[in-house]
């Protein structure tokens, strides 16, 4: 299954383009953002669980990044409300789980096999939050391919002001605009690399997940659309 699965291209889904799939297991369904794979995949995904839904132990191969946006997720590690940023390193395992149903954003496959860092970040917590010209900043993850943060933008404030080597972001809070675009919460965004984006915060500010730097030259097995 390949969705938005060229690298070198721009690839938007915007919150009313949502098409829900079932997953293996009952009360768990997705939206497939991008994917290279069938059900053992390089994804990116939202994931929707119903209450009291679970998924069986497995383990992640190329590691599992998960921002919780709704609900509480847990595992056999503890509970995660919303706000939470998880990290499951290469080779990890777990029994994710809910009791109150959750909805969670969701990278597979995606992480090198040194990595070995497992991340909790409730980034709920004001303490996580670093004040800046245009807004605030929570730092999630840096390392020499990538950085991933969630950002607050005050009204009109650009993202970027150069070229990045590839962009991801999900707007989680108010809007983006880029030209005769708004991208409002729940769009979710990949920019290639070298790409000069002029996204600015709609009228109400924006909060969004951010990375970069993970399509530029660390991007390996591009496939073509």
């Amino acid at each position: 299954m390949l969705i938005h699965s060229n690298f070198l291209q721009r690839a938007v889904v915007l919150p009313q383009h949502y098409q829900w799939v079932g997953s293996p297991q009952p009360g768990v369904e997705r939206v497939m953002l991008d994917r290279v794979g069938q059900e053992k995949a390089r994804a990116t995904s939202i994931v929707r669980y119903a209450p009291a839904s679970r998924f069986p132990g497995h383990q992640h191969p190329g590691g599992e990044e998960i921002l919780v946006l709704s609900g509480t997720f847990s595992d056999e590690n503890g509970d995660y409300p919303v706000g939470w940023y998880l990290r499951n390193p290469p080779d990890s395992s777990h029994q994710p789980f809910t009791r109150e149903g959750a909805t969670i954003f969701v990278k597979l496959r995606q992480m090198p096999e040194g990595e070995s860092r497992s991340v909790r970040i409730n980034t709920r917590e004001p303490s996580t939050w670093i004040r800046h010209s245009k807004g605030e900043s929570c730092a999630l993850f840096t390392d020499e391919r990538e950085r991933v943060s969630l950002e607050k933008l005050a009204a009109g404030a650009r993202i970027f002001s150069q070229f990045v080597e590839g962009v991801e972001l999900l707007v989680l809070e108010g809007s983006l605009n880029e030209a005769a675009h708004e991208y409002e919460q729940g769009s979710w965004l990949r920019l290639p690399p070298s790409e000069y984006p002029e996204l600015v915060a709609g009228p109400e500010g924006a909060s969004l997940y951010l990375k970069t730097g993970h399509l530029g030259k660390y991007l390996t097995g591009v496939v073509s659309s």
